[in-house]
């Protein structure tokens, strides 16, 4: 498989890098993979880079962008952070991403049994993971399904499971909410914002399309911008 240039980059909506990340991840959940000379790959790269998305993930070793999208070398940005938080930093980061260098797609995945969301669950406090965790909190309480405040916690999967849920949904909101930059180029239909969920058992990647943002319409629906 041939790596992204500038011109195959222009000429990708949103839409199709969404479907491109979906293939890739049918081919990892099918222990297929696309043929590709990872060598060759860094050499076609070494003077410039195009990549069709940016996704935001966990630091979990086990949700390695590239492996489960099965995609080469300077085919996507990889942002990563526990929890897969928004902050400024990151912002940035997807604006470099966007703006300057044509990502067309930003997708914030989620996985299953996050231990950032678990911590976040069980109100831990550890050094600088207190202000991490404090970003998930919202998420937390907005989880309004678990009544029971002895279930409230990390030993209730389906507790850890919506919540994970809400952090991606609440993670894209944010995106496009703090990013004057990044709002102007959805509006503009430039690029698109979707959340998603990897289910580290089976490998699916599972895309919200509840989430999605790929128009100033689908601001207005989601009460964004």
């Amino acid at each position: 498989m041939k790596v992204h240039t500038q011109q195959t980059q222009a000429g990708t909506t949103p839409q199709m890098a969404l479907e491109f990340l979906r293939e890739g991840n049918r081919r990892f959940v099918n222990n297929l993979k696309a043929n590709r000379d990872l060598l060759q790959q860094a050499n076609l790269t070494r003077d410039g880079q195009w990549p069709f998305a940016t996704i935001l993930s966990c630091i979990d070793s086990r949700t390695s962008a590239e492996l489960i999208f099965d995609q080469g070398l300077g085919d996507i940005f990889s942002v990563r952070i526990a929890g897969n938080i928004v902050n400024t930093d990151i912002l940035g980061s997807m604006e470099f991403a966007c703006k300057v260098s044509g990502s067309k797609l930003i997708v914030v995945l989620g996985h299953t049994s996050c231990g950032a969301v678990k911590g976040a669950c069980d109100h831990v406090e550890m050094g600088n993971l207190t202000e991490l965790l404090a970003k998930l909190q919202p998420a937390v309480y907005q989880e309004r399904t678990v009544k029971d405040i002895d279930q409230r916690n990390s030993k209730n999967k389906a507790f850890v499971e919506n919540v994970a849920h809400i952090n991606v949904v609440r993670s894209v909101r944010s995106i496009v909410d703090r990013s004057y930059i990044l709002e102007k180029m959805i509006e503009e239909e430039q690029i698109g914002v979707i959340g998603a969920m990897h289910d580290l058992e089976s490998g699916v990647v599972e895309f919200y399309d509840e989430t999605r943002v790929f128009s100033r319409a689908d601001m207005e629906r989601l009460s964004l911008g």
